[in-house]
């Protein structure tokens, strides 16, 4: 099954670098809808919110005041929720992190720096073939 390519996506991050970067790689890899929030609170509030319901968060890990790891807990607490594919991204891919983020929920897990490679072999794995 082809993977839908209007599936909304929500970068969340607080550096405008790694949103600007991720942007451009989704878009190159043809997926339209992508909506960026600057903290776990703001991606909170947009996920509640959302008409449309979104079809992937990718979150980097380390951000204030709440992180990624409590972002994705927050998201698997709820419901409405917890079924959307969770990737989380950090530059610090420690045996701990990996394994607490596991242990949150979290469907795949991206090291930086990230590539277009990286970011489609993640996508596969959690969306399918594309």
């Amino acid at each position: 099954m082809a993977v839908d390519r209007n599936l909304r996506i929500l970068l969340v991050d607080d550096q405008n670098t790694f949103l600007e970067i991720m942007r451009a790689i989704l878009r190159q890899l043809g997926f339209r809808y992508v909506d960026e929030a600057r903290d776990g609170a703001k991606a909170i509030d947009a996920l509640r919110g959302a008409v449309d319901p979104y079809g992937l968060v990718i979150s980097d890990w380390n951000m204030q005041p709440m992180t990624g790891l409590q972002l994705l807990q927050t998201v698997r607490a709820e419901p409405a929720l917890a079924a959307i594919p969770f990737i989380m991204v950090t530059g610090e891919a420690s045996k701990d992190r990996v394994v607490a983020a596991a242990g949150a929920g979290v469907t795949a897990y991206l090291a930086k720096p990230v590539s277009v490679d990286s970011v489609k072999k993640r996508l596969v794995k959690v969306l399918g073939e594309f």
